[in-house]
């Protein structure tokens, strides 16, 4: 028999509305597969109406808590501005927050338990889009004011002033990465394809062009880390150069896109 978890319950509740026992009974019979689930309460009649779980969430917000060197980002999607930016949402979203900041990423199954809650409550498809745990000796955040871009700098060292600020920077310019060398030979790969044919219908002859690709790879590398863009308010100089002797020791940015 599947081990059947209580956010599983939940969800199957929140788009059936059928009682939490005989949700657990059909997701044991289905092994655990939702969408059979449903087939067998509708066929014993129990489902009458099932809210589609693929409904388009093209909205969202990210919910912020910080406290005790700690900050929790959580976003949570839906389908309509409308109810992203509705006190209903906004309270649990900002519960949902502070419970992870509680209880770290560990909180997971507890959030998409009070998610199901809420989509009963507020008659829209909701899911947790991300949720993400930063720690630090000092940190810094930036939340858009449409809640639908945020970003979190731990700092080793340096000031919470600095590290909003590198925040407020990563917010704008969206680097993927923290240094260089963390950039991906994934990521590298990709352009260096795009690189090569741009040279070939250049004309650029083989030795010519493996001198230009090094050149590109390191420019592409810097434009796309946190440490080597130049400071939005600054622009003379880098993050890096900005934040001194500090060091970046955590970094998320969360976009509802």
């Amino acid at each position: 028999m599947a081990d059947i978890s209580a956010a599983a319950v939940a969800s199957l509740r929140a788009r059936t509305g059928v009682s939490i026992l005989e949700c657990k009974k059909a997701l044991e019979e289905a092994g655990g597969d939702e969408e059979k689930a449903i087939e067998i309460l509708r066929k014993r009649g129990e489902a009458q109406v099932v809210k589609k779980a693929d409904r388009a969430q093209g909205e969202g917000y990210i919910f912020l808590a910080e406290g005790s060197g700690k900050a929790a980002l959580v976003m949570l999607r839906c389908e309509t501005d409308f109810v992203s930016r509705s006190d209903a949402f906004q309270v649990i979203g900002k519960e949902l927050a502070e419970l992870a900041l509680a209880k770290g990423e560990a909180a997971e199954d507890e959030i998409k338990e009070k998610i199901a809650a809420a989509v009963q409550q507020l008659g829209e498809n909701i899911t947790l889009g991300e949720l993400k745990v930063v720690e630090g000796s000092t940190l810094g955040h930036y939340v858009h004011t449409n809640g639908k871009l945020a970003v979190v700098v731990a700092l080793e060292g340096g000031s919470v002033e600095a590290a909003k600020d590198a925040a407020m920077h990563a917010t704008a310019m969206g680097p993927s990465y923290v240094s260089p060398e963390e950039v991906t030979a994934e990521a590298v790969a990709k352009e260096k394809e795009i690189w090569t044919e741009q040279l070939k219908k250049e004309g650029k002859p083989p030795e010519i062009q493996e001198k230009i690709m090094i050149g590109k790879e390191k420019k592409f590398r810097e434009e796309n880390a946190l440490l080597t863009q130049a400071f939005v308010k600054d622009p003379s100089k880098t993050v890096q150069a900005y934040l001194g002797s500090a060091k970046v020791t955590g970094y998320v940015r969360m976009s509802v896109a």
